[in-house]
């Protein structure tokens, strides 16, 4: 009998397994996704939508232009109350600062942080104030692994800070702490200050390369031994310019995804950003934008040497108002424009058109502000102060002359050395008697020509002190070196202590130190006591000519600090210089700062750029006559 052998492929069932479950999947992860899809488009409706209007309408509530109600369908109905009675407790306390602000301008008093805010308010009409700089108003800093708040010492930070508070602002600047990132939010954005939160400053992220690029090369080894004039070479390279126009970029595009759709008047500060008013006129032609210069704007044919002339001209005159500190600058940049780039110049009313596009310029003579409104020591803390450090430093018994700096070849720090050395070659009878403190910054240091200086100055002056060494005059040497960041309570107290400020840049668009000076004579509050501990309220200042300052301070006694045997003579007339004359000068210079202050150039400022036009007039088109 044979056999029956039945084979089954049974295969099927494995493959009909397989197919039945990728069908399972695939409708479950359909029904998934639909069910995400529904549920997010709900939230969407119901909470994201309406929170995302009510967070723009609450912006635009900031910059002065939304609507009287919040918008409708906000998920919870408290929330719509709540919203209500914020914009009007928010309009309603804009609404009297505007008035305190009119009755303080009219009040006509003198320039202080107050009237500067109700000014602000005043000339803005309304409109948030933007701050564009490199340097912010407020640095965080690790300390022992915690961020710490680091206030920078700067005057420019003094004056346009309190506009800011009073006008819930906007502040665009170089996150350069190294703990700037973990106190913003993820938009780089932080309210300030901490205590009272009354604007925001919202940090730029740059990286190194740019930095280097950016801020190192191009700015500090091109533009500025460009525009000062001091004999060194400026490097210009198309790497550090490529990186110089990316970092103007980031700030330009920071200033407009902050703004939005909404107008504001925006302030950009010095050669760092020179691109950034013409990148934001670009994209927001409404906008009124000003540029402060705040370096010395070079002759025409000394700007040529940039390989990039017409493209930082361009930029430039992308602002609606151009200030610079001097007069004469302004006569320079016009006439740099007027050679250059294809723009009319009007000379009667100081301004270039370019591309439909009218530019004014203008001097606005930066300022300070008085020491009492820094928190520095006064009275019996000062005295003990100015004690403390006589004694550190061995100065006791000696007239101190004073020069306070970051070291940089352009503040003419070596030409002062040398002078001080002749004046102890012609007058002998100053030895033991006088001694010179030299506060010194380091700056730059990624440069090797700020490194180099450093060795330089410290080499000179232990020269100059080894030449007029003295057994009998123990601890005496004519020159301090003091290399370090000075904290502004030592500066304050060694402008007290001297009897002589010597300023003798080479090349400066203004130089605050001899005003800072100047304040620092100005206010009293135990002047007996600072007496006793070697403190001097009147002292005189010696000051180069080559400084904005010597326009503003003529009472001083004015210098060429290439003319070594003038300068000595300066500082001997200003050590025996009798008390009348000293205090004669230094009173004529104390009112002046004291009217001319920080407060008055931020207001001069804000109010031509809130005048400016922008556009250009028909009737002043064309090219007058240019003043001789």
């Amino acid at each position: 009998m044979g056999s029956l052998v039945i084979l089954h492929d049974a295969l099927y069932l494995e493959d009909r397994l397989t197919r039945g479950m990728v069908r399972g999947l695939a409708l479950a992860l359909i029904a998934a996704g639909v069910l995400f899809v529904m549920t997010s488009g709900m939230a969407w409706a119901v909470f994201e939508r309406p929170m995302h209007a009510l967070a723009e309408w609450m912006r635009k509530l900031r910059f002065g232009g939304a609507s009287e109600s919040p918008p409708r369908g906000l998920p919870v109905s408290r929330l719509q109350d709540e919203s209500v009675h914020l914009a009007a407790s928010f309009r309603a306390a804009r609404s009297k600062e505007r008035e305190e602000a009119q009755e303080i301008v009219r009040s006509d008093k003198a320039w202080t942080r107050d009237r500067l805010r109700a000014h602000a308010i005043d000339a803005l009409g309304g409109q948030p104030l933007v701050v564009v700089s490199n340097r912010e108003p407020y640095m965080h800093q690790l300390r022992e692994g915690k961020p710490v708040l680091v206030r920078p010492a700067s005057g420019l930070v003094t004056g346009l800070d309190p506009v800011l508070r009073a006008t819930g602002g906007l502040w665009v600047a170089h996150g350069a702490g190294d703990a700037d990132r973990q106190t913003a939010d993820a938009a780089g954005c932080i309210p300030v200050p901490p205590e009272d939160s009354r604007y925001t400053l919202k940090r730029v992220w740059i990286t190194k390369e740019e930095e280097q690029g950016y801020y190192y090369g191009f700015s500090n080894e091109g533009l500025w031994p460009l525009c000062h004039l001091t004999h060194e070479r400026p490097l210009f390279r198309a790497g550090d310019w490529e990186q110089y126009v990316r970092a103007n970029q980031r700030f330009a595009n920071a200033v407009l995804e902050e703004i939005g759709d909404e107008k504001a008047v925006v302030m950009v500060q010095d050669y760092q950003l020179a691109l950034v008013p013409g990148m934001i006129k670009a994209k927001r032609p409404d906008i009124r934008v000003g540029l402060f210069w705040h370096i010395p704007w070079p002759n025409a044919e000394a700007f040529r040497i940039c390989p990039y002339r017409v493209e930082l001209l361009q930029g430039m005159l992308g602002a609606d108002l151009l200030g610079f500190h001097l007069q004469q600058h302004c006569n320079n940049f016009l006439d740099t424009v007027d050679r250059m780039v294809e723009a009319k110049l009007n000379w009667d009313h100081f301004s270039a058109e370019i591309k439909g596009h009218t530019s004014l310029v203008r001097p606005f003579p930066i300022s300070v502000q008085q020491w009492s409104e820094r928190g520095v020591a006064t009275g019996t803390k000062l005295a003990s102060h100015i004690t403390t450090l006589r004694q550190q430093h061995q100065l006791d018994g000696c007239m101190v002359g004073v020069g306070v700096d970051r070291i940089d070849y352009t503040k003419g720090i070596a030409e002062r050395f040398r002078a001080i050395e002749r004046l102890f070659e012609k007058h002998p009878e100053h030895k033991g008697k006088f001694t010179f403190v030299q506060l010194g910054a380091p700056s730059r240091v990624h440069i090797p020509r700020y490194r180099d200086l450093v060795t330089e100055l410290e080499a000179l002056a232990d020269q100059i002190n080894w030449k007029f060494q003295d057994a009998s005059r123990e601890g005496w040497k004519p020159i301090h070196f003091l290399v370090d960041h000075h904290e502004g309570p030592a500066v304050y107290a060694f402008l007290k202590m001297a009897s002589v400020c010597i300023v003798s840049s080479l090349h400066d668009g203004m130089n605050l130190v001899a005003k800072e000076f100047v304040a620092a004579k100005a206010e009293g509050g135990a002047e007996s006591t600072e007496r006793e501990a070697g403190g001097d309220k009147e002292g005189v200042l010696v000051l180069s000519e080559f400084a904005g300052a010597a326009r503003d301070l003529p009472e001083a006694l004015i210098i060429n600090p290439y003319d070594t045997e003038e300068f000595a003579q300066a500082i001997h007339e200003a050590i025996m210089m009798d008390d009348k004359e000293r205090r004669q000068r230094m009173t004529r210079m104390r009112l002046r700062i004291e009217e001319f202050n920080i407060y008055r150039w931020a207001a001069d400022f804000l109010t031509a750029l809130a005048q400016a036009k922008g556009r250009v007039d028909p009737s002043e088109a064309g090219q007058p006559r240019r003043p001789q």
